[in-house]
């Protein structure tokens, strides 16, 4: 019998601000046509991290729209990372940076690591955090629903064309429509 999302202890408190390390960075937003090579550059990339990580990492998914086949993207892969305890940074963030990645976010629940080359983002996450799931969620289901995808796609190409102070205003911008695909996506789950 399943009674749910097991709780962890956590070894200390995490962290109740949001670290951006290097500040807000202003860089030229623009998408790219999906590329085949993204899954090839995703494999290497979970490679190196599982090496690291080992059991620590519980799961290791492609994720954003790099990892979804015939939708226009910018040219970073997104990779979800779920470790058991995010306050235990010792266990997943010191091998990630001693292997190359450099941190750029720490915020309640979540680090973001990335490449120097800014090419490849590591979200880690506890496998019970909402975002998680709905990293997949979104995922799997524009892989399946051309009308969505097509949508979400329209909706990037016609912000990408505004100026933004940086990414994250840009990601920001996109909130409403990936909260109305998702609330599709969870309908459609339930219907099935």
């Amino acid at each position: 019998m399943d009674d749910g999302p097991v709780t962890r202890k956590r070894q200390r408190a995490d962290v109740t601000d949001v670290l951006l390390v290097g500040g807000v960075e202003k860089r030229d937003l623009f998408l790219v046509e999906h590329a085949p090579a993204w899954v090839d550059l995703y494999r290497t990339h979970e490679s190196r991290i599982r090496s690291v990580l080992g059991d620590v990492a519980e799961s290791v998914e492609h994720i954003g729209s790099t990892s979804v086949p015939g939708l226009a993207a910018k040219p970073i892969i997104d990779i979800l990372v779920t470790v058991p305890d995010i306050t235990a940074e010792e266990d997943y963030l010191d091998p990630l940076i001693a292997a190359g990645y450099v941190l750029r976010v720490r915020e309640p629940g979540h680090r973001l690591v990335r490449t120097d080359q800014r090419d490849v983002h590591i979200h880690l996450l506890e496998p019970n955090a909402p975002a998680a799931a709905d990293y997949l969620l979104l995922r799997d289901h524009l892989r399946s629903h051309a009308e969505d995808r097509q949508l979400y796609e329209a909706t990037k190409r016609d912000l990408i064309t505004r100026e933004w102070p940086d990414m994250n205003a840009y990601a920001d911008a996109k909130t409403t429509v990936i909260e109305e695909i998702k609330k599709r996506a969870r309908s459609s789950r339930s219907a099935s």
